[in-house]
């Protein structure tokens, strides 16, 4: 690989304190390391433990357990339908006197708490503002919860709600982030009404946070670029809009009181623990009575690490003194929950003739919409995930500003500000080649991070703290299998003049939890009959973690893992966990699974050797018993399980307990390819194929795997030619269904090839790395890149429609005449 020449990045990369800190070699446990031929349940197809279940309709959602509560109420939600103003007032007579109704609640009852809160699933103490309250006078947008309803029925519920009547005094709104900055425009916030520890937070220009950081001397370079012969400087700016996470479940909370009075909730949650103590927070109540169980979830996506309606759901159920469910309706998922949020970003770069990065300068301005859950960490990951892919560049920096304005709240989405960096990079790193007259793969070649760098630009907003070492990267493999599998060197243009036909590629990183910032816990314990229950505090969400999790522990007891039982979180019974998001599961939670089963197996060998009379360092757990390597003689699992609880000797449950926390982050790496043909009458484009090569260390599971890449790139397709949101003039949402959003379906959806590159993460669970996000990233960039290489003309804004390249290609031609 080529690198520049500048001084300053070799000192910068290879200092002796960073060889210190971040050594290459890593203390990795001796059966961490296994080859293929030697596993037993990793890298297995093993068949998702629920798919039968979810196919067949015998799964169980939060809304499922309704018919446990005899007496359960239904919950129905009234939302401001102004943006911006205050409640003056709210009359329920109506509504109260309604027959079947049990309760209404405003913000004036004393059911509801009337503190400042964050609904952000984060680590405490949470850095997202605490700008909420649970029911609002004080209204922001148009979804905003201003008084809510029990009655017998959702019917009864929804023409109460309905029967309310708000009197508002109405302010005039802000709906674009350039305008909310402008010293004039209306204020939000009143800072004296929020905690907020964010850097740079101006509640008078309507700013959150503002973030920056920088590595080397990014104006020096640019400054010496324009008295330089031999150094292009190339700018560019992209636009992204809201995405809704289309969960397939809507949000779903079920409240009660349990025999001994504590507060019960049943909830579709990718954030127990979390809840839990922001709910103790919010209405006085220790954390040892409040209990948070979280069935099977219909889809998180980032969407449910928010609490957004557990807070009303308990106050209703306070208020109607019996238990209460509230589940939200599809309109209310799109306008009044959370989504992607709108992302300006700018992009700048310094390029020597020869294709050596030496200055990457993004800037990214984020809608937070009314509320800051998420926003400056959001902000944060648009520069801190992709900026590392190019960690050989000597001088990079990166800004991000997350901006309110009345429109809805953006909070944490699959990728987490990833996809909206990677397009502004990868789409920007194309537009250099064109520049230059270079293959986008050859410029990407000289300067893409490798196995073995210190990563900075990771670490580019903390000083250095998050600095790491690569330890494994497989983007070379990717790179070369992807660009093969889409014919990179072989495209045929179509016969007809019209048409246009070219690849376009992205490169894709991420993370795997987040540094110094995660904490997994499990339990395990052996039944008598050789199986095993497992238990921890992550969220399967539908990807598949539980599955992944009992095939960790399987490789480790020597046990198959249709005998590994993964019981569903619950606060009173499940060790700890942050919960299900950052593509932490398999990294974190599975280190923690992983140690855990390591203690059980160190008993289940000494109960072992009792019955082999051989000592315990002698036997193997594999297939489902326990052998010894000099007799060739065995016990079963199941005989070891009997033996430990009944036996006449000794007698103890064989179990672990086990917690896992890191400072390390390895990053997954992918390489997306899009093949496209594009109509220059017209604009219209057909996409042939999109190829996605990751390299995600260990496949614990290749089947899941594979359906974490076809999931991610359908959301992925979906945010680079969907329509996103639309609202009129007042702020007021258009966008309220699937039909309104435009959402592609399966006859949509373009051909999908995955696939896995193999490494080894040293310190992920039998080498694994994170893959849940990392897909999302690649489709926008490589659809604009691909479609700038067949028509010469860029798209970028999403979304990429016909109508934009339509638009382009004549104002190109215009040009030319």
């Amino acid at each position: 690989m080529s690198k520049p020449d500048d001084a300053g990045s070799s000192e910068r990369q290879h200092t002796a304190a960073a060889e210190s800190e971040h050594p290459m070699e890593w203390d990795e446990a001796p059966n961490n390391r296994k080859p293929a031929s030697d596993r037993q349940t990793i890298s297995e197809r093993e068949e998702k433990d629920d798919a039968r279940k979810i196919v067949t309709g015998e799964s169980k959602y939060t809304a499922d357990y309704a018919k446990h509560f005899p007496d359960l109420a239904a919950g129905s939600v009234l939302r401001s339908d102004i943006a911006h103003g205050r409640v003056t007032e709210i009359d329920a007579s109506a509504a109260e006197e309604m027959e079947g109704v049990y309760a209404v609640v405003t913000p004036d009852s004393e059911e509801v708490p009337d503190k400042p809160y964050t609904s952000s699933g984060q680590p405490y103490p949470e850095p997202s503002p605490w700008d909420l309250h649970v029911l609002r006078r004080e209204v922001n947008y148009v979804g905003d919860p201003i008084a809510a309803v029990a009655a017998v029925d959702g019917d009864t519920a929804d023409r109460a709600t309905r029967a309310i009547e708000v009197s508002y005094e109405e302010e005039e709104g802000v709906f674009d982030t350039a305008a909310a900055t402008n010293p004039d425009a209306p204020q939000i916030h009143d800072p004296d009404n929020i905690e907020n520890h964010q850097p740079g937070a101006d509640y008078e220009r309507n700013i959150e946070s503002h973030i920056e950081g920088e590595i080397g001397d990014v104006a020096g370079a640019f400054e010496a670029a324009a008295d330089s012969d031999d150094r292009i400087v190339t700018e560019t700016e992209w636009e992204l809009p809201y995405q809704s996470h289309c969960v397939p479940e809507p949000h779903t909370t079920i409240a009660h009181r349990d025999e001994d009075a504590r507060y019960h909730l049943i909830t579709s949650t990718q954030v127990p623990y979390h809840t839990r103590r922001q709910l103790s927070h919010l209405f006085d109540v220790p954390i040892r009575d409040i209990r948070v169980s979280k069935p099977r979830i219909g889809a998180g996506f980032g969407a449910k690490q928010s609490m957004l309606i557990e807070p009303i759901t308990v106050a209703l159920m306070e208020a109607a003194g019996r238990p209460v469910k509230l589940e939200t309706t599809r309109r209310e998922q799109f306008y009044a929950l959370r989504s992607r949020r709108p992302a300006r970003v700018r992009m700048r770069s310094v390029v020597t003739d020869e294709g050596d990065v030496e200055a990457l300068d993004l800037s990214a301005v984020t809608n937070s919409g009314a509320y800051g859950p998420h926003g400056m960490t959001v902000g944060s990951s648009v520069g801190s995930k992709p900026l590392p892919l190019y960690t050989h560049a000597p001088n990079i920096r990166f800004e991000a500003t997350a901006v309110h304005t009345n429109l809805p709240v953006a909070g944490a989405i699959r990728g987490y500000g990833a996809p909206q960096g990677h397009f502004a990079l990868e789409g920007h790193m194309d537009e250099v080649a064109h520049e230059l007259d270079m293959d986008p793969l050859e410029l990407r070649a000289r300067n893409r991070i490798e196995e073995g760098d210190i990563d900075d630009a990771s670490g580019v907003l903390s000083g250095g703290e998050h600095t790491r070492r690569i330890r494994s990267c497989g983007l070379d493999e990717c790179i070369d299998r992807g660009k093969e599998a889409i014919g990179w060197d072989e495209v045929e243009q179509p016969d007809e003049e019209h048409l246009h036909r070219a690849c376009g590629v992205a490169l894709t990183a991420q993370k795997s939890g987040v540094a110094g910032d995660e904490l997994g816990a499990a339990h395990i314990k052996m039944n008598e009959d050789g199986s095993f229950i497992l238990q921890t505090g992550a969220v399967d969400i539908g990807p598949g973690a539980d599955t992944a999790m009992a095939q960790i522990a399987g490789e480790v007891l020597g046990a198959p893992p249709e005998d590994v039982l993964v019981q569903p979180s619950d606060t009173d019974v499940s060790p700890f966990d942050y919960g299900a998001y950052a593509s932490s599961t398999t990294y974190v939670t599975g280190q923690a699974v992983k140690k855990a089963a390591e203690k059980a197996r160190t008993q289940l060998l000494e109960f072992a050797a009792k019955l082999l009379d051989e000592p315990p360092e002698t036997l193997e757990a594999r297939d489902g018993a326990v052998h010894a390597e000099r007799t060739g003689e065995s016990v079963t699992l199941e005989e070891v399980g009997y033996g430990s609880i009944y036996g006449d000797d000794e007698r103890a449950q064989v179990m672990g307990e086990a917690s896992h926390s890191t400072d390390e982050s390895p990053p997954p790496f992918g390489a997306q390819f899009v093949d496209v043909t594009v109509d220059d009458r017209t604009g219209e484009f057909e996409i042939h194929d999109l190829v996605y090569a990751v390299d995600c260390g260990v496949a614990i599971n290749p089947d899941l795997v594979e359906g974490q890449i076809e999931g991610a790139l359908h959301m992925s397709y979906e945010l680079a030619v969907s329509s996103g949101y639309s609202f009129d003039e007042d702020g007021t949402p258009e966008t309220l269904g699937f039909r309104d959003y435009g959402m592609p379906t399966a006859d949509d959806q373009p051909p999908i090839e995955s696939i896995i590159v193999e490494t080894h993460e040293p310190t992920g669970p039998f080498g694994a790395k994170s893959v849940a996000e990392i897909p999302v990233n690649g489709v926008p960039p490589a659809l604009s890149n691909a479609i700038r290489n067949a028509v010469d003309v860029r798209v970028s804004d999403l979304p990429i429609t016909a109508e934009k390249i339509e638009a382009k290609l004549d104002t190109a031609d215009e040009a030319a005449d």
